[in-house]
């Protein structure tokens, strides 16, 4: 049990590392010139949702399809987060805290982790895979967000990434409450990772979709193939190991 503890506490520190990492990487001077830096982020945002999306098609669906069964349940938990994570959005824009790519790193962190935690004994390819994916999507996901919180009031830099580095704490509480609470619940675990999906899917077309697009430019687009064969990749070396 405890070597179990410390797996999973390990890989999800080391996913969750990678928030404070992107937002140190971007806490560095601005590239110049102007022109650079705004295509290099549109081109991180992009990033960041490709890899979502492949966490969404490689393992998160077929996983939880698998968990639950491939009971038709699956459809209406995939539409009930995706309509979650609508409504979340919705009560953090009346509040005036919109920042989606903050909201974008602790919505596909927590259930990811979660879903992480109970795949560790049951399936320690798929979860170790999943460390992976979360730590790639987490490093320009942390990037952008710290270009997002830096400009709110009474956010320094300094302070940010503070901020930033207590996001990884998370990783492993929600690691570990997927342990002992998921663990030989399957139909739960897939449940959650389908739940992930749909909330994971609304954020990339809701938001980080139209945020990575730049006028006349062919970096972005890229970006999100680019992101989408890394999700794969990572999947298919796992596989083969």
């Amino acid at each position: 049990m405890l070597e179990h503890v410390l797996h999973i506490v390990g890989l999800t520190v080391l996913a969750g590392a990678c928030i404070p990492l992107g937002g140190l990487l971007a806490s560095f001077e601005r590239i110049r010139p102007g022109w650079l830096d705004q295509e290099f982020r549109h081109f991180l945002i992009a990033l960041g949702g490709g890899i979502l999306l492949g966490a969404v098609a490689v393992v998160l669906i077929p996983e939880g399809q698998a968990s639950m069964g491939d009971s038709l349940w699956a459809i209406p938990t995939i539409i009930l987060g995706g309509f979650v994570f609508f409504v979340i959005e919705r009560i953090l824009g009346l509040k005036r805290r919109e920042s989606p790519q903050l909201m974008g790193v602790m919505l596909d962190f927590i259930p990811e982790a979660t879903a992480l935690g109970g795949l560790a004994v049951v399936s320690p390819e798929t979860a170790a895979l999943m460390a992976v994916l979360i730590a790639l999507q987490n490093l320009p996901e942390g990037f952008n967000a710290y270009r997002e919180i830096v400009c709110l009031p009474g956010y320094t830099s300094r302070k940010t990434l503070i901020f930033m580095s207590c996001l990884v704490v998370t990783g492993p509480l929600a690691g570990l409450l997927g342990y002992f609470f998921l663990t030989g619940r399957p139909f739960a675990l897939g449940a959650i990772m389908l739940f992930a999906s749909g909330g994971i899917l609304y954020l990339i077309f809701q938001d980080i979709a139209p945020q990575s697009r730049l006028d006349k430019h062919w970096g972005p687009p890229l970006g999100a193939v680019v992101g989408f064969c890394l999700a794969l990749f990572s999947h298919d070396l796992v596989g083969q190991v």
